[in-house]
């Protein structure tokens, strides 16, 4: 099998763990352990079988040895209404993750906020139908919604753009998706944006259109390593750069630092003899997270695990020790925004969360 039709194999999709490969990684000690995590980025699911629910993610939180106080789930396509109009049937994940949240909230299985913040879906070129949309996420969120994701994921390669992708290029420019976007506006939500590196100059465009409106790119804007992207390392690095410069100058940009595993594609889970240690994995990440927080500042910068994504290649431990070993020579003021107030300020969580006793 060609190298590039390999990496799409693997890196195309949702993938459950093995459990016994994971346990192969290296013991290391939680680093700076009391520094407080609200992390931006969680999905809740069962998809295919891989269930990942509260029960799960409390095993992880439990096991890690870092301070995670809070969290921010993110929409994952999990747990749509049954029945009703479609445009209404999104809701029903919120409703799934008021319902994790409400569980965490009771102190019982974990002293973590989980899923105190929460970013759903709807489609936002719906007019009408999009704001009775909206207007349901609220009221079912129970005060914890947020804001929406709408993925513009779209390239000339189907092996890069997978199945989670748009309906075709261009989203962001649509303008019946700008009127969403001011929809979001008004109501005071943000937006989560997900594309791939080439796109990001789209995500600049919808930012300068809408200066009101917090936009947030996931996943350090996506880099693409595999396919057609493979032995371009260099080149895809200059055109991530140029258009995260760009992005840089929207005062209403923040980005998600982290989640890059599936599409950089640089660390091939399946035939590695075990995990990446913190220090491998920030040595592969790091080209694509120190021009983040050097561009946008500790301000508009916020940690992720994207788990349980990422989980198939290394533990909830190891990726909260990435970053910290990328950012040792942060200053403390500097560390407290990429690690929590950052998150809070833009998903207008409690900033005096304090975690169970």
């Amino acid at each position: 099998m060609a190298q590039h039709q390999h990496q799409h194999t693997i890196f195309a999709g949702v993938h459950a763990p093995d459990p016994q490969w994971l346990g192969l990684a290296e013991q290391e000690p939680a680093l700076e352990p009391e520094l407080p995590i609200v992390d931006t980025h969680l999905h809740l699911w069962d998809h295919a079988g891989y269930r990942y629910f509260l029960e799960e993610h409390v095993s992880d939180l439990a096991a890690c040895g870092h301070r995670i106080e809070a969290s921010v789930y993110v929409e994952c396509f999990e747990a749509y209404r049954a029945d009703g109009p479609e445009h209404l049937k999104w809701v029903g994940e919120t409703e799934f993750a008021v319902g994790m949240g409400a569980m965490a909230a009771s102190g019982k299985y974990t002293p973590c906020h989980v899923a105190q913040g929460i970013v759903g879906f709807c489609d936002l070129r719906l007019g009408e139908r999009t704001e009775e949309a909206l207007d349901a996420h609220i009221e079912a969120a129970n005060g914890r919604f947020r804001g929406i994701r709408q993925r513009a994921k779209w390239d000339p390669d189907p092996r890069v753009r997978g199945n989670y992708c748009a309906d075709g290029p261009g989203l962001y420019l649509d303008p019946d998706f700008g009127k969403g976007i001011d929809a979001l506006g008004e109501r005071g939500l943000s937006f989560d944006a997900s594309v791939f590196h080439p796109q990001i100059p789209e995500v600049a465009a919808l930012a300068r259109s809408h200066p009101e409106v917090n936009i947030v790119l996931n996943h350090s804007g996506s880099p693409v390593g595999h396919s057609t992207y493979a032995g371009k390392e260099k080149e895809n690095h200059a055109i991530w750069l140029a258009g995260m410069r760009e992005l840089a100058r929207c005062p209403n940009a923040y980005v998600k630092l982290g989640g890059v595993l599936m599409n950089l594609a640089n660390f091939d889970f399946t035939r590695a003899d075990r995990p990446p240690t913190a220090r491998q994995l920030a040595d592969l990440w790091r080209p694509y997270i120190e021009p983040c927080i050097e561009l946008f500042g500790a301000e508009r910068c916020m940690v992720s695990s994207n788990f349980p994504v990422d989980k198939v290649a290394f533990s909830f431990r190891t990726v909260w020790n990435m970053f910290k070993t990328i950012t040792r020579s942060c200053s403390r003021d500097e560390k407290s925004q990429l690690y929590s107030r950052t998150a809070r300020r833009v998903y207008r969580l409690p900033s005096d969360t304090a975690t169970h006793s």
